[in-house]
């Protein structure tokens, strides 16, 4: 990797950071949020800025002389790009991949989910695929309206609506708007049903059959 592609990488590593670190209203502490990025505190505090400037983050006065942060749809949205930019940079890639399939398909077991359905086309889906064959866990099919063919032996499905055969759980693969899909599968499904990697950056909470 080049010099460049390395500053980019590390661009997009705090860039993301922060505004995962918002979502999940980690940043009241921004000593805190500088040691999980493992930067200066005065770089945390210029990248916080910056979102606040560009507008993917909103600051509002709360109690007590602190501020609350929270995303904005253009934050949600940059994140999801900042996601997806920052897997195709990072080496660690397959290697985190690789331990979040692991780990969800180890769960899913203990939980009786053996049949899994994947939402998305990419090198994710295909890194969950490998990991399921390890683990027991039979892949239905893979949703991608874009998609055609069979991926990996399995069929390959426009909607959830074209899936006849039956499935214990579903696993977000889609990289690009991995969001999206999460809360769409949770609306549909359940969290109990939805399976979500952490690379993919995405905080799922269900409150009256939705998510937030």
């Amino acid at each position: 990797m080049s010099r460049l592609a390395e500053d980019e990488a590390e661009t997009s590593r705090i860039m993301l950071g922060v505004l995962d670190a918002v979502e999940q209203d980690r940043v009241q502490s921004q000593r805190r949020l500088a040691s999980e990025l493992g930067i200066a505190l005065g770089l945390a505090n210029a990248y916080l800025k910056r979102c606040v400037k560009k507008g993917l983050v909103k600051v509002r006065q709360a109690p007590a002389r602190r501020y609350a942060y929270y995303l904005t749809p253009q934050g949600f949205a940059e994140k999801s790009r900042l996601t997806v930019e920052y897997l195709s940079y990072s080496f660690g890639f397959f290697r985190q991949a690789k331990t979040d399939c692991l780990e969800m398909f180890r769960l899913a077991r203990s939980r009786g989910l053996v049949n899994v359905l994947l939402i998305g086309q990419s090198d994710l889906a295909e890194i969950a695929a490998l990991c399921a064959m390890e683990q027991g866990i039979g892949i239905v099919g893979l949703v991608d309206g874009h998609a055609d063919g069979r991926f990996i032996g399995a069929p390959i499905f426009k909607t959830i609506e074209d899936v006849e055969r039956a499935f214990d759980a579903v696993l977000i693969t889609d990289v690009k708007d991995a969001r999206a899909s999460s809360e769409a599968a949770v609306a549909r499904f359940g969290m109990e049903r939805v399976l979500v990697p952490e690379l993919l950056h995405v905080r799922i909470q269900q409150r009256g059959g939705a998510t937030e």
